[in-house]
């Protein structure tokens, strides 16, 4: 061992002798439990967040709308070329699509753990620009034996959650569903034809069961009853600037939301409980910073006929302070590995439950990156805290 080596070995043992082992595991501990909060309340607001979301990269949103049944059903529902017009016009739409709904009948049946379950469906479709999910094998052309399907995640919790748990039957993720092979029936105008039903995607956006637009149009010329083409249900891209011109325009012309209204409401109560959970983490992360600071100043007290000693001896400040600045970032360090396996192992518990209502794993990246920076923070602090300490026992 080289003789600063030594020397090193010795400014320190002579520096550590009055550390609060107790007060630095205080420190770690609640620094761990703070940061851990926060970590895992950003994983889970992105997985949540997957799951009600129905807005775009631009801010936008996504809302379905009808016009309001009467009090004996006997209003009209479908809306007319001039009504579409008057809604797209609007300065708070970016964009309207229609739903076009099959005018045959579906039937569907499936053989599913040893059970055979058979049931009357609906079929709709609207622009693949509305969909928030575009499969690779979107499309059907006359002739095809296979109808890709696009199901609302509402369903499949419904599955779950509903008719899977009253019959004992398991719960099925997104990824088995997609691998149950349906039989198709479409008959209407004196024909029927049978085909592979695959269910191909789950829509957050969309609360139907979707075929492409394709499909539909051959299917509704082929099997359809009846000619009218008029939609009664319609999707509104709406830009962020709405707010409550939408509303009012809603209620005034007698219109219901059937999605996206709901879903801002769900992201804006899921934001202010994880910025509550997270709030509650950093408190916590403050308040370990505070027992840091504390110790630190007690440690200088008792250190600083030591401190002093070593000022006469022509250490620097930065000399001294170093020792108990390695000392706190390697506890920093180890409070953040702590915490990142913390973060990752409650997650990996919530992936199975997420997964049964249809929700997508993100990555925990972000949250790591986020709580990388809270703990560079706090180190920052740490370590300014220590220099001006030291340096007030110094001079």
């Amino acid at each position: 061992m080289s003789e600063a080596m030594k020397e090193a070995d010795l400014v320190w043992r002579l520096l550590r002798k009055n550390i609060s082992v107790a007060q630095i595991a205080g420190y770690a501990v609640a620094n761990l439990v703070g940061l851990s909060i926060v970590m895992i309340a950003v994983q889970f607001y992105r997985d949540a967040d997957s799951f009600i979301s129905g807005r775009t990269a631009d801010n936008s949103e996504y809302i379905t709308v009808s016009k309001r049944v009467g009090a004996f059903g006997l209003s009209d529902t479908r809306f007319s070329g001039s009504e579409i017009d008057t809604l797209r016009s609007q300065p708070w739409v970016a964009d309207v699509g229609q739903f076009t709904a099959s005018r045959f009948n579906v039937n569907a049946a499936v053989d599913f753990n040893g059970n055979q379950m058979s049931t009357a469906l609906f079929f709709e479709s609207v622009p693949d620009r509305f969909l928030d999910i575009v499969p690779a094998f979107w499309t059907f052309e006359p002739g095809d034996t296979e109808i890709p399907i696009i199901m609302s995640k509402d369903y499949l919790s419904l599955y779950n959650f509903g008719f899977a748990a009253a019959r004992g039957l398991p719960t099925v993720s997104e990824a088995m569903i997609g691998m149950v092979p349906l039989r198709v029936s479409v008959s209407g105008n004196g024909r029927q034809q049978y085909f592979r039903g695959r269910i191909v995607g789950f829509s957050s956006r969309l609360n139907t069961i979707a075929v492409p637009e394709q499909f539909m149009q051959w299917a509704n010329a082929t099997f359809g009853e009846g000619d009218d083409s008029s939609p009664s249900r319609l999707i509104v891209e709406v830009s962020d600037r709405g707010g409550k011109d939408v509303k009012d325009y809603l209620e005034s012309h007698s219109l219901d939301v059937g999605a996206g209204m709901n879903t801002s409401q769900n992201r804006f109560i899921l934001s202010v409980l994880v910025t509550v959970v997270a709030g509650i983490g950093a408190v916590i992360c403050l308040l370990s910073l505070f027992i840091l600071m504390l110790s630190l100043h007690l440690l200088m007290q008792k250190n600083g006929d030591k401190i002093h000693s070593l000022m006469l001896l022509g250490y620097e400040p930065r000399n001294v302070a170093a020792y108990y600045s390695r000392l706190v970032a390697m506890v920093n360090i180890a409070v953040f590995a702590a915490s990142s396996v913390v973060m990752i192992a409650v997650v990996s518990l919530l992936r199975t439950p997420f997964a049964a209502i249809g929700a997508e794993a993100s990555s925990p990246l972000p949250a790591i990156v986020i709580g990388l920076a809270v703990i560079a923070a706090v180190t920052t602090v740490n370590l300014i805290t220590i220099n001006r300490k030291v340096r007030s026992r110094f001079y």
